[in-house]
């Protein structure tokens, strides 16, 4: 009988997009993102359907799937259920197998996790349930000024004065920003100023599992420039960042899908 490659899913279902990732020994194969939706269902369908398209494959050449996130309960086909920090932890490993500090950064929760050599969880810890903890701070700020998400981070870098917050409430946070712009501030320095005042709180996270490097930051936090920069100096260290971090979960939720048919 021939000996068929074998091929795993990860499928991330979260609550701003789902995400879907195939692999082979680890190596990815294909990747797919979608927005969440109304139906987590059909978006989840939908993503599966796409990465087995993009590599030729018929559901059946699936040898595993894992799927992870918010919205896990969901998924519309058989498959093993595993944490989201557990998927992140592997997907970190094998990215970069050199990390101990995980941080991911979400459209609701920023998570951070301290891993072992060789990718387990030993400690976590997640953010308050505010958007100034998350990913929705920025669109809040981006909304407010007429900017895209994906002009954030470069527009961001172009400050030289970052506005200061005097909160760290995401509420309050949008009245002052729409009291700065009526003062005159410029839309890269309120972006900046915002930047660091997330980067002060995920620092707090970081710091309470007892960083050690490599720092490695996945999730729709890793596409923001300014972010990344403004999280690495409030570290005081280099952070590493995914080529594809929104995919990055589903990717780690493939690997343990392969990994636990091998054991």
């Amino acid at each position: 009988m021939k000996d068929y490659i074998k091929y795993y899913a990860g499928v991330d279902i979260g609550s701003v997009s789902i995400k879907a990732a195939l692999v082979s020994n680890r190596r990815l194969i294909a990747t797919k993102l979608v927005a969440s939706g109304a139906s987590y269902k059909d978006a989840a369908q939908k993503v599966l359907y796409s990465v087995l398209v993009q590599a030729g494959l018929d559901a059946e050449r699936l040898s595993g799937i894992v799927v992870t996130g918010l919205g896990s309960e969901s998924a519309p086909f058989p498959a093993r259920q595993i944490s989201d920090i557990s998927c992140q932890a592997m997907g970190c490993h094998y990215l970069f197998p050199s990390a101990r500090t995980v941080i991911n950064i979400g459209g609701q929760f920023t998570k951070v996790a301290k891993i072992t050599p060789q990718g387990r969880v030993v400690d976590f810890l997640m953010s308050e349930k505010c958007a100034a903890g998350s990913g929705r701070f920025l669109q809040v700020i981006a909304r407010i000024l007429h900017v895209t998400l994906e002009n954030i981070g470069p527009l961001s870098l172009q400050s030289r004065e970052p506005v200061e917050f005097s909160t760290n409430c995401a509420v309050f946070a949008e009245s002052e920003t729409v009291s700065r712009i009526a003062e005159g501030a410029r839309a890269e320095d309120i972006l900046a100023g915002v930047h660091r005042a997330m980067a002060i709180k995920v620092a707090m996270l970081v710091k309470g599992v007892k960083m050690e490097p490599d720092v490695v930051l996945m999730g729709g936090g890793g596409e923001d420039a300014g972010l990344v920069l403004a999280i690495g100096e409030a570290l005081g260290t280099r952070i590493l960042v995914p080529e594809q971090p929104r995919v990055s979960t589903a990717y780690g939720a493939a690997c343990l899908a392969e990994l636990d048919l091998a054991l």
